[in-house]
């Protein structure tokens, strides 16, 4: 590609929810590594080991387990937290020491994803969350890969963030960790 070849903007991947909880629980259960060991990850699966450094330039790494027993390490590298607003991430699939690999099952999944966070209180009690992901620092392969895959993110973030609205149920149910 030229200097003067510009690549097509990439289409960004975009999904929202409302949940039946306030804002600032939503924003703790993304960024206290108790509460979000609670629900994280895909269907299937479990974080079972995680460190967070909450803040611009720090990372929160962590290893997810399947339900077979298959493991893969994954990170956040933070480049916003504006509590509640927004977290702004850099999002990869990592090695157990937090170095970027590839995805597990994909060689041309990009390695890196810019991630928005957008808390939005909409009154009552309810927040609206709204996730974007776009791919950065990608080639034409990994981007054709990211665009070819929104079924796929919505899927898996429905399921996530599924499993986000039944641990914001039963804190509300319990009134624990409020």
């Amino acid at each position: 590609m030229s200097a003067t070849e510009r690549k097509p903007a990439i289409e960004p991947f975009v999904i929202s929810r409302v949940f039946d909880a306030p804002r600032e629980l939503v924003f703790k259960a993304f960024t206290e590594p108790e509460r979000l060991k609670q629900w994280w990850g895909p269907k299937g699966f479990k974080v079972v080991a995680q460190s967070m450094d909450l803040r611009p330039g720090g990372m929160y790494h962590f290893e997810l387990r399947a339900a077979d027993g298959n493991t893969m390490w994954a990170r956040f590298v933070y480049r916003e937290i504006a509590a509640p607003e927004r977290i702004v991430y850099v999002n990869s699939f990592s090695d157990k020491k937090g170095g970027l690999t590839r995805h597990p099952m994909s060689l041309d999944w990009p390695l890196e994803m810019l991630t928005t966070l957008l808390f939005e209180d909409v009154g009552e009690g309810r927040t609206k969350l709204t996730v974007t992901s776009i791919a950065i620092n990608e080639s034409d392969d990994e981007r054709a890969t990211f665009d070819a895959a929104h079924p796929s993110l919505t899927q898996g973030w429905t399921g996530q963030l599924d499993k986000l609205d039944v641990y914001l149920a039963d804190v509300k149910n319990q009134k624990a960790m409020v």
